[in-house]
């Protein structure tokens, strides 16, 4: 992050603004909403600004920039397309350690000024760190066609309550709760259709519940995905930014986790070069423990929590303690990295059938019925297998399916950092030598498809996304005619 995002008082300060052409028209308009006194330098002014001069809370000074100009300001803007005054301006601004922004330069600016969507009191505000002032304004009109213009009227609704709400709730968790439960039902709307004594009655009552019934902590168990975050279905990225704390693996992508809300506690549970992992029946635990403490708990797991996650142990233990849980499924690793790898984990002429098969046990042995796993015509899919690849391959080999059989180690999968490495059961083991983890093995004749249709390679799913559907998918098949 190159700026820290504030919001600036700046009632009742004065303000220099330095030019007065059309750009320094949309400043003012800017100033003046926030409440600014606005102290105008320029040479020459527009008609449009001088209109707005009436000596008071706007001036306006008939001159070239001085530095005198900037006694008394608290904050600067240099609106001209003249280099060597807006350099001026922001020299001068820097040595009194006066925030200062140059429109279109952000080298010579101290803070910078976002695209901004005004649903007074509630204001979001976009920024590129001065990069695509473009994109950023195109981010705000998407944000902005989401967000109701009764939004403003809702957040001085629940201003003017807050007090009310801490003299009944004085945890700062269960205001959270609360807030979230009538964010979550019919006042917003209510209160939107201008019935204010309906949206009252809700408010007390919903207070005098929460009030009555203390706060109970719960666990939501979510599959988080591949990898991609993009991939996260919408009831995973809800339940993760309710949650007070948030456990989660090494299979998990930092940018998941970065998703959740900023005061949310994060512990990692996973194996790292420094530390070995934390055992399974103190994960368990942990949520319990963290539930019973009223704790709203998040526990993030790589793919789909009940597939090779150890989803299941750990709510029989939740369901033993009596701890309220849900389970949000998450795109499993087979099919999400198979998808972007563009093999087809079941097709009419290559595999009827699929299986998924954990490359280690419990124990950490590999013990598997290779007779059965070796008969060929389905789709094998090895979960952390990459270690155990070459006696994958050589098991499958010795119980029948031939050398040259199709196989293919996806690593990364879903996310910039892929990479597919595609051979047989005999080559595969010896293009390994630089795989990394996570990586996902897939075994079968569906595997030879990926030659033409590897979609993904070639192009980020970043480029995509912002494509309209037509474009999106002539690059995908300028992607697999390449």
């Amino acid at each position: 992050m190159r700026y820290l995002p504030i919001f600036l008082d700046v009632q009742q300060q004065t303000c220099l603004l330095v030019g007065a052409g059309e750009v320094a028209a949309r400043k003012l308009a800017l100033l003046k909403s926030a409440g600014a006194t606005v102290r105008i330098v320029s040479p020459e002014c527009s008609e449009e600004i001088r209109a707005q001069i009436d000596g008071a809370r706007i001036s306006y000074i008939p001159a070239s920039f001085e530095l005198h100009h900037l006694d008394g300001c608290g904050l600067v803007i240099s609106a001209t397309d003249d280099e060597a005054v807006n350099a001026a301006v922001a020299a001068g601004a820097k040595a009194r350690q006066i925030p200062v922004n140059v429109v279109d330069s952000p080298a010579l600016c101290s803070f910078i000024v976002p695209a901004i969507i005004d649903r007074d009191p509630i204001t979001v505000a976009v920024s590129s760190a001065g990069k695509s002032p473009v994109l950023a304004r195109w981010i705000r009109a998407k944000i902005e066609s989401l967000l109701p213009h009764s939004i403003g009227k809702l957040a001085a609704f629940m201003g003017e309550r807050r007090a009310a709400v801490q003299a009944v709730l004085p945890q700062v968790g269960d205001r959270r709760l609360f807030w979230e439960k009538i964010l979550t039902g019919l006042l917003p709307s209510t209160l939107a259709r201008g019935k204010t004594d309906e949206a009252d009655r809700l408010f007390e009552q919903t207070l005098q519940q929460n009030a009555a019934t203390p706060a109970q902590g719960r666990v939501y168990l979510i599959g988080a995905g591949p990898g991609e975050p993009d991939l996260m279905t919408f009831r995973a990225l809800q339940r993760l930014q309710e949650a007070d704390v948030v456990i989660y693996d090494r299979l998990v992508a930092p940018a998941i986790v970065d998703l959740a809300r900023r005061d949310a506690q994060r512990r990692y549970v996973g194996k790292c070069r420094e530390a070995h992992s934390v055992p399974q029946e103190q994960i368990s635990q942990l949520l319990v423990e963290l539930a019973q403490q009223g704790k709203v708990v998040a526990r993030l797991k790589g793919g789909d929590p009940f597939i090779f996650g150890r989803g299941g142990e750990e709510i029989q233990q939740l369901a033993a303690a009596g701890i309220p849980y849900e389970v949000v499924p998450g795109i499993t690793a087979a099919s999400g990295c198979a998808s972007y790898a563009g093999i087809p984990l079941t097709h009419r002429d290559y595999a009827q059938s699929v299986r998924f098969i954990t490359g280690h046990t419990k124990d950490g042995k590999l013990s598997l019925d290779w007779a059965h796993l070796a008969h060929g015509h389905e789709t094998l899919v090895f979960y952390m297998g990459l270690t155990a690849t070459a006696e994958i391959c050589s098991q499958l080999q010795a119980h029948g399916l031939p050398a040259d059989y199709p196989a293919a180690l996806v690593e990364h999968g879903t996310t910039a950092r892929q990479r597919v490495l595609r051979g047989t059961l005999s080559t595969l083991p010896t293009l390994l030598a630089d795989a990394q983890s996570p990586s996902l093995l897939i075994v079968g004749d569906v595997v030879q498809l990926h030659d033409s249709l590897a979609w993904f390679e070639g192009h980020s799913d970043a480029d995509a996304a912002f494509l309209p559907p037509v474009q999106h998918r002539a690059l995908c098949g300028m992607a697999n005619a390449a």
